[in-house]
C-alpha cells in the first residue's frame, strides 16, 4: 500500500507510530522514499530499510519521535557504510553529532547522571531511551 496520498504527502495511517508523532517534513521524507523504493525494487522489507536510511539523514530519533537535524549526514557508522551494513547503528540517535548536542538531547530527556558520561555513554544512553519512550506508547 503507498504511503502516500496523490498528493506526495504522507497518510499517517500507513506509517509506524514513531513518525505518526514526528513533524511533515519526517512523515514525508519516509513515505515518498518508501514509494519511490517499492516502485524501484518492488520488496516491502528493502523499501522500508531505504526509507528508513533516508531519514536517518535528515532527521534524528529524540524518544519517541524524530526530529530534524542541524546538518545533513550520516547519523552513525551504519548509515555511512553506504548499504553494506557494516559498523554499528546507534537506532536513529545522531551518533555523529556533537557531545554537547548529545547532553542537550540527553537533557530534554531527563536522563539522569549525563553530566558524568562520556560521548559513546550519551549515545547509548539515548539509544536507550528512545527505545524505552517508543515501546511503552
Amino acid at each position: 500500500m503507498p504511503k502516500t496520498d496523490g498528493n506526495d504527502r504522507a497518510r499517517a495511517e500507513e506509517l509506524p507510530k514513531t513518525l505518526q508523532r514526528s513533524d511533515r517534513k519526517a512523515q514525508d521524507t519516509y513515505a515518498q522514499t518508501y514509494d519511490s523504493a517499492m516502485e524501484e525494487y518492488d520488496d516491502a522489507e528493502r523499501a522500508a530499510r531505504t526509507a528508513w536510511a533516508q531519514l536517518k539523514h535528515t532527521h534524528e530519533k529524540v524518544g519517541d519521535r524524530w526530529e530534524q537535524k542541524e546538518q545533513y549526514g550520516d547519523s552513525d557508522d551504519r548509515a555511512a557504510s553506504a548499504g553494506r551494513d557494516e559498523g554499528e547503528t546507534a537506532g536513529g540517535v545522531n551518533a555523529r553529532a556533537s557531545k554537547e548536542h548529545l547532553y542537550e538531547q540527553a537533557q530534554r530527556l531527563g536522563i539522569e547522571g549525563r553530566s558524568e558520561m562520556t560521548k559513546d555513554e550519551l549515545i547509548e544512553a539515548l539509544e536507550k531511551e528512545s527505545r524505552r519512550r517508543t515501546s511503552g506508547s
